[in-house]
């Protein structure tokens, strides 16, 4: 099959690499991309959107793989203006789901099946296969599911969870769920490192990757970076989010769903990013204040 891929960063790349190693043509479309880059992943161009058109056979499909929000909606406005109708879009980025429902109305006015899909997967997709999370037209799913069978593992890994807008819905919770999974992971590594037995890290949680009931492809990453840098000393300790955390714990409240881990993970989040807490200096102030409690001084 053949394909545009619209944005050739990490993700993009590592999805048209994966399509190209199974034999599917894929077009690329990135004004930061170099013919020379794009031809070492096995693809061709790049080319603009309007030049897509004449390179793709219909029913053309063409995959946006571009930072959410404004990028994704101007991406999107001119792959509408631009394909034939019956041409198939795809948002594989991390879009929230909301936007996607609105995109899929978009598309449908102008008689062009929408694609939600929620990627996983990362930075090793490429070798290890990626996970996909569709939602959208049955008929679309169904016509690019040779693509998205090749994109996953040998076994398992593709879902078409439902209607415009599942897919992302689906991303969004998974991310959500691995944001508390790498929270507990942190926390228990911390406590193990504070304590009075001298513990290697890296041997510890290399060995809690046989056998345990902990065991995951998180905690293999977290003992390989623990192996490589054992106090992570290169790292600062400054965590961002991309979205998908805090429209998690807002689909929870929307819901009346309680989600205190996830929520909590989010929160830990935030506090990484500050030099200073002003929230603890009120809790030292009134400790002070009520029960004469030592405070420590900035100075």
């Amino acid at each position: 099959m053949e394909l545009a891929m619209i944005g050739f960063g990490r993700m993009g790349q590592g999805l048209t690499g994966r399509l190209t190693d199974h034999g599917h043509r894929v077009i690329v479309c990135d004004p930061a991309a170099t013919r020379a880059q794009v031809a070492q992943d096995g693809a061709e161009g790049p080319l603009g959107i309007a030049q897509l058109v004449a390179a793709l056979a219909a029913p053309r499909i063409a995959w946006v793989m571009v930072p959410s929000g404004a990028i994704t909606d101007g991406v999107l406005e001119e792959l509408f203006a631009t394909l034939a109708p019956g041409d198939i879009v795809i948002d594989g980025g991390n879009s929230n789901f909301r936007d996607s429902q609105r995109h899929a109305q978009q598309a449908h006015a102008r008689g062009l099946p929408f694609l939600d899909i929620g990627v996983s997967g990362g930075i090793w997709g490429r070798r290890e296969g990626f996970g996909l999370m569709a939602g959208g037209p049955a008929d679309a799913f169904r016509h690019v599911t040779p693509l998205l069978q090749d994109l996953a593992p040998a076994e398992g890994g593709l879902v078409h969870a439902g209607d415009s807008g599942a897919g992302h819905f689906v991303k969004m919770v998974h991310n959500g769920i691995e944001y508390g999974l790498m929270q507990a992971y942190a926390e228990g590594i911390e406590i193990l490192g504070a304590s009075e037995f001298n513990l290697d890290l890296a041997a510890v949680t290399d060995a809690w990757r046989h056998g345990t009931v902990i065991r995951s492809w998180l905690l293999d990453l977290a003992a390989s970076a623990l192996a490589r840098e054992p106090h992570l000393e290169s790292l600062s300790d400054y965590v961002e989010d991309s979205g998908e955390g805090r429209w998690t714990v807002q689909a929870a409240l929307d819901t009346n769903v309680p989600a205190p881990i996830i929520t909590l993970s989010l929160l830990e989040r935030l506090r990484s990013r500050q030099d200073t807490s002003f929230s603890a200096k009120v809790v030292a102030a009134l400790r002070r204040e009520f029960g004469g409690h030592a405070v420590k001084s900035s100075s």
